[in-house]
């Protein structure tokens, strides 16, 4: 304070760069800033303020009273930006230099004024078109308010369709339904679903069932499948006549086999149960 310097809030003017980091300090940063007064010009102050970035670097950036402008005079570097006028947009000003010129040259001052009234009467007739065009637009105030309604009306149906539509398929309050098109439909028909009324699923399951339903003994399986009174007959009829010697020969070579099989049913029998308590689990 006795050196008449104040510790402020500072926001930078423009974009600048770091001189040691090189990091890019984008216009409106704040920085806490010493404010002193290094000068001045005729009577007004020129204060510098000096901030120090977080690498270490101190900035000072001095005001310019002359050309109404900052200068950066230490730790960093302005970012040069250019533009075109028409490209913004925007009408460019002329520069003290170009204004001294025009006014010391009336032929210059001439030039300079017809142009000014050329482009003054092109912007009236673009506005009198604009304002005809708006006239027309909102002459007719009731058929606006009635086409506003009526795409009003069309916004609250469609609504309504696609909230009916919601409510059948179950969805909450909160889910919104997008409207559809031809990819999800397409992508919707390239997607298999397997369910359980499919072919290789019933097959699947009536070739369980019939495994759980057969019995495990060939032959009183055949009887109690339904074999009936022709099973019988065969076999009383089989005890009747007896046995021949070829025949004897063949059931006992094929004893071994009826075993076997016995066995292999038995275990396909234990593993369906096994399966079902582990499906059941």
């Amino acid at each position: 304070m006795g050196e008449g310097i104040l510790i402020i809030r500072f926001e930078v003017p423009f974009n600048i760069w770091c001189n040691q980091c090189g990091e890019h300090i984008a216009k409106g940063v704040r920085f806490n800033a010493e404010k002193k007064q290094v000068g001045s010009y005729h009577s007004t102050k020129v204060l510098a303020f000096t901030m120090r970035h977080h690498c270490g670097c101190k900035i000072t950036i001095q005001t310019d009273p002359k050309n109404a402008e900052y200068l950066v005079t230490d730790g960093a570097r302005r970012k040069i930006e250019t533009y075109d006028a028409d490209d913004a947009q925007t009408i460019e000003l002329p520069d003290a230099n170009e204004r001294a010129a025009v006014s010391a040259d009336p032929l210059a001052s001439l030039e300079r004024k017809t142009i000014q009234a050329q482009q003054a009467a092109e912007g009236r007739a673009q506005l009198t078109v604009l304002a005809q065009q708006s006239e027309q637009r909102h002459r007719d105030g009731y058929s606006l308010n009635k086409q506003l309604r009526e795409a009003l009306r069309q916004s609250k149906k469609a609504d309504a369709k696609v909230d009916a539509k919601r409510k059948a398929l179950g969805l909450a309050d909160h889910v919104k339904l997008l409207p559809e098109s031809k990819a999800d439909a397409q992508a919707a028909q390239l997607v298999l679903f397997q369910h359980s009324s499919s072919k290789f699923q019933q097959k699947h399951q009536d070739k369980r069932n019939k495994i759980m339903t057969e019995s495990i003994f060939g032959g009183e399986g055949g009887v109690e499948a339904g074999g009936g009174s022709s099973a019988a007959a065969a076999a009383a009829a089989a005890k009747s006549t007896g046995p021949s010697p070829g025949r004897r020969r063949n059931a006992a070579a094929a004893a071994p086999t009826a075993a076997s099989a016995k066995a292999q049913l038995q275990q396909r029998v234990i593993a369906c149960k096994k399966r079902k308590q582990l499906q059941r689990a």
